[in-house]
């Protein structure tokens, strides 16, 4: 099999994994019961895994699969417009957090930034929804839920980019600067 499928072949891996894991997390109650409307975000796994193991490009492909049918799947045109900006402000944060390198921000801190800006998306999207900015008091609340999931998602993923090692298919001086050689 040549290289262009291969990489076909993990993007769609990534973004079936991502669709699965996401449909599946709507089914366990939320641990945070402070925050209504609060999840673990395990989809965002994946996304970590994406953003260290391919290039940008085809990060957007892994994650706008996975925003889509999993919207599809079990969702609503408000999830998908929350979904969204919540994804994409996450993922700029993110991409612009690795830019910095290793010796300033971890796998577990971009991950951490990429729970707080997922949960800040959405509440602006619910702020012009609801047009009142006084939703974003709610900031606090959903920015520590973000910050304990964001933690564990990246705490998860640097474990799993160790193993990837095996596949050959990312850029292999990405993983080799973060430490994963």
């Amino acid at each position: 099999m040549n290289t262009r499928y291969q990489k076909m072949t993990y993007i769609t891996m990534l973004a079936a994994q991502a669709i699965v894991i996401s449909v599946m997390e709507r089914w366990i109650p939320s641990p945070f019961t402070f925050a209504p409307g609060a999840k673990l975000g395990l989809g965002n796994l994946i996304t970590i895994i994406a953003i260290f193991t391919l290039a940008p490009k085809d990060n957007l492909k892994v994650i706008g699969l996975r925003l889509l049918v999993s919207t599809f799947l079990s969702g609503t045109f408000s999830t998908f417009l929350y979904s969204f900006a919540g994804t994409v402000i996450s993922y700029l944060v993110m991409i612009s957090a690795k830019q910095l390198g290793p010796q300033r921000v971890s796998i577990i801190g971009i991950s951490t930034l990429g729970g707080i800006c997922h949960n800040i998306g959405q509440l602006i999207v619910f702020s012009l929804i609801a047009r009142s900015w006084g939703v974003l008091n709610y900031l606090p609340i959903l920015a520590f839920s973000g910050i304990l999931s964001g933690f564990l998602v990246g705490l998860t993923g640097n474990f799993l980019l160790k193993k990837i090692r095996v596949l050959h298919i990312y850029h292999e001086e990405v993983l080799t600067d973060w430490g994963m050689e």
